[in-house]
């Protein structure tokens, strides 16, 4: 049990039946009346963000979150299928479960599955990926000065906007959170 003065960013709470990871929270001592915690939270299932209030002395439970690495296999259509690299055990995760985590993700990959008490609801893909690009228009030359971009599909079947002297066929750094080209690589 954790009580609501005790919050920090990262936690995960259940509240009301839901896990809420803390976004931000802010101790409030107005000049009149009680104390109280203003708080920012995701619903990790849902992905729901939402503002809530507590008083400081509120108790709830703490709500561990298992990361687990896990290979991404191969997707057969409705179902991803991932394998626990030491215990060689697969599970298969439907699209709802997924979402567009995997969009950056090529087969064999290295991806964190996270669970509470045993039922998975997301997947983490790492942080940065490197892949090649597999349709884009040409550069062309002296086009560079203003940092202009162009869009480009990557071998994962996503889209990504570049800048304009990055052609096909070239190895590129993508990072996931926010689907951003980083570098060529």
């Amino acid at each position: 049990m954790i009580s609501a003065g005790d919050f920090r960013n990262g936690l995960t709470v259940l509240i009301e039946g839901n896990i809420f990871q803390i976004l931000e929270f802010q101790h409030v001592k107005p000049g009149k009346g009680a104390a109280f915690v203003r708080t920012k939270m995701k619903n990790i299932i849902n992905g729901g963000v939402v503002e809530k209030t507590f008083r400081p002395t509120e108790k709830f439970d703490t709500a561990h979150i298992d990361r687990k690495d896990m290979q991404y296999l191969y997707s057969d259509g409705e179902l991803y299928h991932f394998m626990d690299v030491e215990t060689y055990d697969q599970i298969a995760l439907n699209e709802d479960t997924i979402g567009d985590a995997l969009k950056f993700v090529k087969e064999n990959e290295m991806v964190k599955v996270c669970s509470h008490q045993g039922n998975v609801f997301s997947v983490e893909p790492p942080l940065n990926v490197e892949l090649e690009i597999t349709e884009t228009e040409p550069g062309v030359k002296g086009d560079t000065a203003t940092g202009a971009t162009k869009p480009a599909i990557v071998e994962t079947g996503a889209s990504v906007l570049v800048p304009l002297f990055v052609n096909q066929g070239d190895r590129i750094k993508i990072d996931t959170r926010t689907g951003d080209y980083l570098s060529r690589a």
